[in-house]
């Protein structure tokens, strides 16, 4: 359970992905925790004691905008304060999951045009055990947004961690088919290379090399500036021995590369990442608001 508490932190810490090369199939977890999430075997009393008192000041914050909810069940300042703190309580340990399922569905019914709550909602669902309630609300969300990157990530999932990875492959590549009527419509309604990612990334993982390997040369040509395709198509070639091959690739994702991406693209290159830690993470995020404590 304690795994699966900190896989959910790294849920909210990833809100923002756009579908970079190498992020974890699994429930969208990726390396985002880092060592900050590792329970030491040992911890020091003067440390355990300022962990304890923070865990008391959380479970006393969730209880006041409990109280609060109690008068009034939509008060999303109330609603936003409790799920920050019970975020934060499960990143510790010392909360459940299944906790934010409620809240989630309030603010999701109060502010249908944030994602962000619908997304998190699906996740809480999953982690809690309901699967088929996860499909639902990702099905819903990309019904209304096709291209929403992150409900489209988080429902291929699923359905790879329910071993249906042909449904996986169905509903992106039904999503490419969709994109050029959508974009002329509303250009941008779909991002294709980072849909064309997230197939590709399907593909290696059922070991379909050579169809990973095509759509990520399909995706360049689309966008012979995003390193994302070219990147990916290094990693393949260098996990099947193909390192001279892969090289001049690593080279030309590098100089695509936006600048604080370099690095850890230089880092793979020697070998020094896992394949989950090669994604590019943005800037942790909490929640979609940061609320003031109820008085």
């Amino acid at each position: 359970m304690v795994d699966k508490r900190r896989g959910f932190i790294g849920v909210v810490l990833i809100l923002s992905l756009v579908a970079f090369v190498g992020f974890s199939m699994g429930p969208i977890i990726g390396g985002i925790l880092g060592d900050n999430q590792t329970r030491q075997p040992s911890t020091p009393v003067s440390e355990q004691s300022t962990q304890t008192q923070k865990i008391n000041d959380l479970k006393a914050q969730a209880r006041g905008y409990e109280l609060v909810l109690q008068r009034e069940p939509e008060n999303q300042t109330a609603l936003q304060g409790f799920l920050q703190a019970q975020l934060e309580l499960i990143s510790l340990g010392e909360a459940e999951v299944n906790t934010l399922i409620e809240p989630l569905q309030t603010l999701s019914r109060l502010n249908p045009e944030m994602t962000e709550y619908g997304i998190l909602l699906a996740q809480s669902q999953q982690y809690a055990g309901d699967s088929e309630a996860a499909a639902q609300t990702y099905r819903s969300i990309v019904e209304k947004k096709p291209g929403q990157i992150q409900a489209l990530q988080g429902w291929v999932s699923l359905l790879l961690e329910q071993q249906q990875p042909q449904a996986a492959i169905g509903l992106l590549e039904d999503t490419l088919k969709a994109a050029p009527e959508l974009n002329q419509a509303q250009p941008g309604t779909i991002d294709e290379v980072s849909v064309q990612l997230i197939l590709g990334q399907v593909y290696a993982q059922q070991e379909r090399y050579n169809e990973a390997i095509a759509i990520y040369e399909e995706a360049s040509k689309r966008d012979e500036t995003d390193f994302r395709p070219v990147l990916a198509k290094a990693m393949i070639l260098k996990q099947q021995g193909n390192g001279e091959e892969a090289e001049p690739l690593f080279a030309q994702a590098i100089e695509l590369a936006p600048a604080n991406y370099k690095d850890q693209i230089q880092r793979q290159v020697d070998g020094e990442l896992n394949p989950v830690e090669t994604t590019p993470a943005p800037e942790a995020t909490e929640t979609p608001e940061n609320p003031e404590n109820p008085e």
